[in-house]
């Protein structure tokens, strides 16, 4: 019996990295997306920036390196990963804004260029951008460079229509929500291709999440219910332990091995 338990935890051919698809999975991308918002905001306030940045790029990068060791998807390992791209992801958007002074529409911009760029090389080279075909450490780096890559978008996207286009925190929250919905009337009702369907949301996730966070976390005078960043950050991580943490136990999101979508 110990044997078998312990033969169940290593890599076999045609492991999956990455989880199975399912409401929990966006749940958690919700909120992780909005704990990376809040986290960001809260470590530059509370220490030095550049401090907080090195810091945000260690988590960051010892996140990814447990991933990759351990070579299939574990719950905790692979929402790390996620958590720590959310994090990092925004001090890498904000660094452009604050500290370079590039605008949010030129970020933006150039985070599509450079998910374009990720997108069309994995395409190239994979033949497939499908999350089901994700067993190999090639096919997850290009997918981690990806999610990072929608991540600094989303993050610059959100504060885009926040500040630059004075929509507010919760109008743009408003906005992103309505065309979240587009993925999922095209792919249930139009044919939308189910890897289109799953990265136009994936990547609206980002400033749907960021804008919430913002308008929880931010004082009223800059448009927001003034909960501090901090507790913010707290309460969604707690939230995003209890949901890993049932994933974790049940493996209801574990993918078979085999298992292919589409191109």
């Amino acid at each position: 019996m110990a044997e078998r338990r312990s033969r169940s935890w290593l890599t076999v051919r045609g492991a999956r990295r990455v989880p199975q698809i399912t409401v929990v999975f966006w749940i958690i991308k919700g909120l992780s997306t909005a704990m990376g918002e809040s986290a960001s905001d809260y470590l530059v306030h509370v220490l030095p920036p550049v401090l907080a940045v090195l810091l945000g790029f260690a988590g960051f990068t010892v996140a990814l390196i447990v991933q990759f060791a351990l070579a299939r998807y574990v719950a905790w390992a692979y929402w790390l990963a996620v958590v720590m791209v959310g994090t990092f992801g925004t001090m890498a958007a904000d660094v452009l804004h604050v500290g370079l002074g590039v605008p949010y529409l030129y970020s933006s911009v150039l985070y599509a260029v450079a998910l374009a760029a990720v997108f069309g090389t994995w395409r190239a080279t994979e033949k497939t951008l499908s999350i089901h075909s994700i067993d190999t450490p090639r096919r997850e780096a290009f997918y981690w460079a990806a999610v990072v890559a929608t991540f600094a978008m989303g993050t610059a996207l959100g504060d885009f229509t926040a500040a630059t286009l004075r929509l507010g925190y919760f109008a743009s929250a408003a906005v992103f929500a309505a065309l979240i919905v587009l993925p999922a009337i095209g792919y249930r009702w139009l044919r939308w291709s189910p890897i289109l369907s799953f990265w136009f949301a994936y990547v609206l996730t980002r400033p749907l999440g960021a804008s919430i966070a913002d308008g929880l976390g931010k004082p009223a005078g800059a448009g927001g219910l003034g909960f501090g960043d901090g507790p913010v950050a707290l309460v969604l991580g707690v939230l995003i332990l209890v949901l890993v943490g049932y994933l974790a136990v049940t493996r209801t999101d574990a993918q078979p091995p085999g298992r292919t979508d589409p191109v």
